[in-house]
C-alpha cells in the first residue's frame, strides 16, 4: 500500500492546530459588577421630571366634605313634616302617567314622545308653508320653461314658410327642364353594351336622377301655389 513521506508531518501540524478556536485569548475588557444586575423595568421609558410650576398649582376645590369634617349637630325644626306632606299630596295636582306604547301584547314599554308617532311637528307655525328653496326652485324651472318656448317660437318664425311668386315658380320649372336635359343627353351617351360594374352604376344613377327629376316637375306643374321653408 502507498504511504506518503509527508504523513508524519501532516499529524504534528494537526496536534499543533488541533481545537485552537477554543480560546481567544485574555480578555481586554472590564467584566460588570455583579452587583449591577438587570433589574425590573429598567428598559421602559421614564416620564420626565415633573416640573416646580405644576407642583405649585394648587389642586381644585372637592365638591365632597373632607375627611377631617364633621357635620353640624344640635340643629332642630319645629316643622310637622308629616302635615305638610299630607297637605302637599292633598292639594297637589295629580301627576299624569308618562305616554308609552309596547311593540306586542306583552312586548317591552318605550317612551311614545321620543318614538316618532306623535305629531307634533304639525303644530309649528310654518308647517305646510313651502320653503323658499323649493319657490325659487320652481320661479327658475318656470323662467327655464319660457326661455325654451321663446327660442323655440322664435325660431319657427325664422322657418316661416314662404310662397314662391309666379316668376320664381316659372324659372323653377325651367331649371329643372334643362337639368333633366342634360342628364338626358348624359344618358343617351351611354355605350349600347354595358359590361362593366362602373357603366352599370352610373346608368342607375343617371336614371335616379332622371326620376327624380321628372317627379319634382310634375309636382310643380300640378301645384300653382308652392310654399318653401326659409333656412
Amino acid at each position: 500500500r502507498y504511504i506518503s513521506t509527508f504523513r508524519p508531518a501532516v499529524k504534528c501540524d494537526a496536534e499543533k492546530n488541533k481545537a485552537q478556536w477554543k480560546t481567544m485569548g485574555p480578555a481586554k475588557v472590564a467584566v460588570p459588577s455583579p452587583k449591577k444586575f438587570l433589574q425590573k423595568h429598567s428598559k421602559e421609558p421614564k416620564l420626565p421630571a415633573r416640573k416646580k410650576e405644576q407642583d405649585s398649582k394648587k389642586l381644585p376645590a372637592l365638591s365632597v366634605p373632607r375627611r377631617t369634617d364633621h357635620p353640624v349637630m344640635g340643629i332642630q325644626s319645629k316643622k310637622n313634616f308629616i302635615n305638610t306632606n299630607a297637605v302637599a299630596a292633598i292639594t297637589g295636582l295629580p301627576k299624569k302617567p308618562q305616554p308609552i306604547y309596547v311593540d306586542r301584547r306583552q312586548g317591552d314599554k318605550y317612551l311614545l314622545e321620543t318614538s316618532g308617532l306623535v305629531p307634533k311637528y304639525i303644530k309649528k307655525k310654518d308647517y305646510g308653508v313651502t320653503p323658499k328653496y323649493i319657490t325659487r326652485r320652481n320661479e327658475e324651472v318656470k323662467r327655464a320653461q319660457k326661455e325654451y318656448e321663446d327660442s323655440i317660437l322664435e325660431h319657427l318664425k325664422k322657418r316661416a314658410m314662404k310662397r314662391l311668386s309666379d316668376e320664381e315658380r316659372i324659372s323653377l320649372l325651367q331649371g329643372l327642364k334643362k337639368n333633366w336635359e342634360e342628364v338626358y343627353r348624359d344618358f343617351q351617351c351611354l355605350s349600347v353594351e354595358i359590361d362593366t360594374i362602373p357603366k352599370k352604376l352610373y346608368k342607375e344613377k343617371l336614371e335616379l336622377q332622371m326620376k327624380q327629376l321628372e317627379h319634382d316637375i310634375e309636382v310643380i306643374e300640378k301645384h300653382k301655389v308652392i310654399y318653401i321653408a326659409n333656412e
